[in-house]
């Protein structure tokens, strides 16, 4: 496919994306967070790992498949088969004490990606691993709105739909697509869209049990999360089942569904299925097949076991979404011999 036909193609996922997202605002999300997400985030993690996940020296990503084992400890040691285990004082104390400190590791690992972009000496890294280690505590302590920013929104709504979008921006950009800057606006307009849309709560009346895995994926925190800093609500009075809180949903819905179908819509232009080995394939697909039938088995088991795998897709995706924030900022400042980001073979 060239590059208009994709840009139309992403005109219709958008559109669909946004209607499903409409009609069918927790449904959608649980369906593309199961059977779309473990396929994205393994095809992602490979094509990353061929293109040396855009850092100057690839052995310090060793660190954020470190930090992303460290915060999964919490998530793991839910799953029914140890979680007696988890009963136990001291692996509740770890939990406890991991949880305390995730938004500190989220954060730590973004700044980290900056520097593994410029940065090569293994001293010079180490010293700006402690220095992202200090200016963390400090971000995080002294900026109160940062916590919800870094440790809520970064990994879900952020990588979502604000680094979906700059992606989109950056190839627009290079292809000077006009059916490209058309997907473009229609996504900046959706949040809006959604936000004066006018609906009857009764269409949005689901069953117990998309209403006990929604609460099981833990994405409510993210629904309050965003109502709270919009001051919509105080943290008491937030409804799920509210006008605010479907529009929210739909919004939520809407920019994982898409997020997971421009990936795939793209494949021709990024070629992560371009000479890969079977061997790769085979593990691609066991781990899809092994997601779904884990979601299938039991929501909140599959939310569990495949959680490190969703982070470590965020993680590694951070010096990319650095590296396109800065070739965008270059290209609008008309700065010359800009260096492309090579997404290509």
């Amino acid at each position: 496919m060239n590059t208009k036909n994709i840009d139309t193609l992403n005109i219709f996922l958008i559109l669909i994306s946004l209607v499903l997202a409409y009609f069918l605002p927790f449904e959608l999300f649980l369906f593309s967070y199961a059977v779309l997400g473990p396929l994205h985030y393994a095809t992602e993690i490979s094509w990353l790992d061929k293109k040396n996940y855009f850092v100057h020296t690839k052995k310090w990503v060793i660190i954020f498949l470190l930090f992303c084992i460290i915060i999964s400890i919490p998530s793991l040691l839910r799953l029914p088969f140890i979680n007696q285990i988890n009963n136990l004082p001291f692996f509740k104390n770890i939990g406890v004490s991991i949880s305390k400190y995730k938004t500190n590791i989220i954060l730590i690992t973004f700044l980290l990606s900056i520097g593994l972009i410029y940065i090569q000496k293994v001293k010079t890294i180490i010293f700006y691993l402690l220095f992202c280690i200090a200016i963390s505590y400090v971000i995080l302590s002294k900026f109160s709105f940062s916590v919800i920013l870094v440790g809520v929104f970064l990994p879900t709504i952020i990588h979502v739909y604000l680094f979906t979008l700059l992606f989109m921006v950056y190839g627009t950009m290079g292809s000077k697509s006009k059916t490209g800057s058309i997907a473009i606006i229609l996504m900046i307009l959706c949040p809006f869209i959604i936000a004066n849309l006018n609906i009857s709560l009764e269409s949005y009346l689901f069953s117990k049990t998309i209403h006990r895995y929604y609460i099981a994926s833990g994405m409510d925190n993210l629904n309050r999360s965003i109502a709270l800093f919009f001051d919509s609500v105080n943290s008491n009075q937030f409804q799920l089942i509210s006008k605010i809180g479907v529009k929210i949903q739909i919004f939520i819905a809407f920019c994982y569904t898409y997020h997971y179908l421009n990936w795939f819509s793209k494949t021709s232009i990024i070629g992560w299925n371009r000479n890969i080995s079977k061997t790769r394939i085979s593990i691609i697909l066991i781990i899809w097949l092994t997601s779904i039938l884990l979601y299938w088995y039991n929501y909140k088991v599959g939310l569990s076991a495949l959680f490190f795998l969703s982070m470590l897709h965020v993680f590694l995706e951070f010096p990319l979404n650095i590296t396109t924030i800065k070739a965008i900022v270059k290209r609008m400042l008309f700065i010359p011999k800009v260096k492309e980001i090579n997404i290509k073979k």
